[in-house]
């Protein structure tokens, strides 16, 4: 489902008052909503990395999944699969932290997100400045870690990680360890 957004002072201030589906994953790229039900996949590995983050982030930030978030255009309203919130950061008056707030983000990319991962995603998570923008792929079996934001949209690096090997995220002061011994390749559930 697609519906052009209005020019509005937060792209998810179109949707307020709005009862949406359950077990959608709502977002909006380009002034379009986009409404897509989350992939097994996607869950499984969100399942597994969620508690490794938090249980090291203790209070020293907070992790959020499928939260939205406010990014300075009216055109992009995302809730990121994984978000790293810094220590410290603050709701603003709609009570949603927006994206100078974020340390990292983590996206596990499905068939139908692979081209907003892949690009929209990254070029906007560039421009807005985030750290580190991690794509999950279970297709292919493969973490990309995405760092040094140019600010005019891509990153400087990338290093790929494949399942099976530890996942450090270097967050401002401390690193996040995630284990991916335990995602799921695409294929392997049953």
């Amino acid at each position: 489902m697609s519906v052009m957004v209005m020019d509005a002072p937060s792209a998810w201030d179109v949707l307020d008052g709005v009862n949406l589906p359950r077990g959608y994953r709502v977002e909006i790229t380009e002034g379009k909503i986009i409404m897509t039900p989350q992939g097994e996949y996607q869950w499984e590995v969100i399942v597994e990395a969620a508690p490794q983050i938090r249980r090291q982030l203790a209070s020293r930030g907070k992790a959020l999944s499928d939260v939205m978030i406010d990014f300075p255009s009216s055109l992009y309203g995302y809730a990121p699969d994984l978000a790293i919130i810094a220590p410290g950061a603050e709701r603003n008056s709609r009570g949603r932290f927006e994206w100078h707030s974020l340390e990292a983000v983590i996206e596990v990319v499905s068939k139908s997100s692979r081209d907003n991962d892949f690009a929209k995603k990254f070029h906007l998570y560039a421009e807005c400045s985030i750290p580190i923008y991690v794509v999950i792929d279970p297709e292919d079996g493969i973490c990309t870690v995405h760092r040094h934001p140019t600010g005019v949209g891509s990153y400087e690096d990338a290093t790929e990680i494949p399942f099976g090997q530890d996942l450090v995220l270097p967050l401002e002061g401390r690193d996040i360890t995630i284990a991916t011994d335990t995602f799921p390749k695409a294929g392997d559930l049953d």
